[in-house]
């Protein structure tokens, strides 16, 4: 389901609906627009993702841009309603888009298997909660898990849980789990080193501002991108002020596969192009009109443009040789026009 031949570009609608289900819509449609591979929700609901209290443990409080907000508050504005993720699945399946969430209980769960998701995003901040971990990879389907708060220990346990099930079709994505985040913070080295370290896939699930740092870590690796997604920033809501507009995610996804056209792969074979090329490198010519019995010298003999001569690589070893023939300027060395 996850494509293996280019960069996974996921367009996350988290609460960028702002309430209306023909804004989520619409938004469906500018994701297809944009180029994007998926249109990714998220599915819970103020109660199943955290308590109705007005204790201060339920305050946020860390320097976010939700700061002084009760989280119950907060995720009753951002949920997705669940009686819509039908019609949603359905417009985003008309589109071509592959469509799938993140659960955050086991009912969510369930109601997307009704969906038949076929992928499952564990958030960063679930990535301990182990129960959840294993109900999804259960399903045996594919496994997307950002890293964004997590330890190495919190990542092996969470790779183990859904091993231990046998799904072994798992994504590990870097993020940094600020909103906005700070481009100093990205520290896309961590794809390679998350793929090597694990023995997953890896990508990259961006909060950053703007486009650069999606477009680095495809160069290093990052078979997902994830990047928050909103039709229009003048809706507002939670996540606008980091999400990006059709117009700036498009220009991601162009970007994203331009530079996977650059970064290539690891290859010392030539191109036709570039055996093309080396008729412009340097090899051995004769540089002045020479007789028969001439000494090869470094006045008569040069490494220049182009490459029809000889190697100068032999260019030592054939000083103080003797011409078999007249030869012109300009004649291309050859091993039978000396002895």
């Amino acid at each position: 389901m996850i494509p293996t031949d280019r960069c996974f570009i996921i367009a996350e609608l988290s609460a960028n609906h702002n309430g209306s289900k023909d804004i989520a819509i619409e938004t469906i449609r500018a994701a297809k627009r944009t180029g994007a591979d998926a249109i990714k929700f998220q599915t819970y609901t103020a109660d199943t993702i955290t308590l109705n209290s007005k204790k201060e443990d339920f305050k946020l409080n860390q320097g976010t841009i939700w700061d002084g907000i009760f989280l119950h508050d907060l995720y009753q504005q951002a949920y997705t309603p669940w009686e819509w993720f039908k019609d949603l699945y359905a417009v985003a399946r008309e589109e071509g888009l592959i469509v799938f969430s993140s659960p955050f209980d086991k009912t969510a769960v369930d109601l997307l298997e009704s969906l038949d998701n076929p992928i499952y995003k564990i958030a960063s901040f679930e990535i301990t909660d182990i129960p959840l971990i294993e109900y999804c990879a259960k399903t045996m389907k594919p496994i997307i898990i950002s890293t964004g708060i997590a330890t190495d220990e919190d990542i092996q346990l969470a790779v183990d849980t859904c091993r231990n099930v046998g799904n072994n079709d798992i994504t590990l994505l870097k993020c940094t789990s600020s909103y906005p985040a700070p481009i100093e913070e990205a520290n896309l080295v961590m794809i390679k080193d998350l793929k090597q370290r694990f023995n997953v896939k890896s990508g990259l699930s961006d909060h950053t501002m703007g486009i650069i740092t999606p477009i680095v870590a495809v160069t290093l690796g990052a078979t997902v991108i994830e990047k928050h997604f909103i039709l229009n920033k003048e809706i507002g809501g939670p996540d606008a002020s980091f999400s990006l507009d059709e117009t700036e995610f498009t220009q991601m996804v162009t970007a994203v596969r331009a530079a996977e056209k650059a970064t290539g792969e690891i290859s010392y074979k030539l191109t036709d192009k570039m055996k093309n090329g080396r008729e412009f490198s340097r090899s051995l010519y004769i540089t002045d009109t020479v007789k028969l019995g001439e000494i090869i010298t470094e006045k008569n003999v040069r490494s220049v443009r182009p490459g029809f001569g000889l190697h100068p690589k032999y260019y030592k070893e054939i000083l103080g040789k003797k011409f078999s023939a007249d030869f012109e300027k300009g004649t291309a060395l050859k091993k039978e026009y000396f002895d």
